[in-house]
């Protein structure tokens, strides 16, 4: 008997927790009322503020659609301005091949593998200073990380850049780079690698030159 009462109780409980739930509901104010009535003039200003405000984002996602490219290739130029200026950020106790791997994954890291840049920085700094000529230093740089390439083929290669270099006057890198960014490394063929790996080579000569006149 008891049982039957209580669970009585319960759903009465629920009941009326129910329908206090759905009176709340009916009662709460809304920012528009729905025009029951489609005949109305209430109606006809209800329905025309709704096509107006459809078109409006239909044009919006047009605009956006059309515009998303340019926006992404402003990011792009933004963020190439931001990682040509980051080595000034890197840690100055470093060691010289810890702060040049940094700056040049930093710089080419979106489309040169992270090995092959280490490899490449690790060569430069083992270099850096010795009596060699501007061309040999890029050559064996480059060679480090194409060992099947002939020394005299990568001179040629290397000849514009250790001439900028003599004259104090840079290669362009950041257009290099710009031209392979979207590609994939590993598809490109090894004579475009090889002219990448030069500019990296360039660009990792002129940064240690800068680390050490800074210490």
């Amino acid at each position: 008997m008891n049982n039957d009462i209580n669970g009585s109780d319960s759903f009465f409980t629920l009941k009326s927790q129910i329908e206090l739930e759905l009176l709340e509901t009916l009662l709460k104010p809304e920012d528009a009322t729905y025009p029951w009535n489609p005949a109305s003039v209430e109606s006809e200003a209800y329905f025309s503020e709704l096509e107006r405000k459809f078109a409006k984002e239909d044009w919006l996602d047009e605009v956006i659609t059309a515009k998303s490219p340019e926006f992404y290739e402003k990011l792009d130029s933004l963020w190439s301005q931001a990682v040509s200026n980051s080595n000034c950020k890197i840690d100055p106790n470093l060691s010289g091949v810890e702060r040049l791997q940094l700056s040049l994954n930093s710089a080419f890291g979106h489309t040169v593998p992270q090995n092959w840049l280490n490899a490449m920085a690790k060569k430069a700094s083992e270099i850096f200073g010795k009596q060699k000529s501007m061309s040999e230093q890029l050559a064996q740089c480059v060679q480090s990380v194409l060992p099947a390439w002939d020394i005299d083929d990568l001179f040629v290669l290397t000849r514009p850049f250790a001439h900028a270099m003599r004259s104090s006057e840079p290669q362009d890198v950041t257009s290099i780079m710009n031209k392979v960014k979207n590609l994939d490394w590993v598809t490109l063929s090894e004579v475009e690698q090889a002219k990448i790996s030069v500019a990296i080579a360039d660009y990792a000569f002129r940064q240690l030159n800068s680390f050490y006149s800074q210490d």
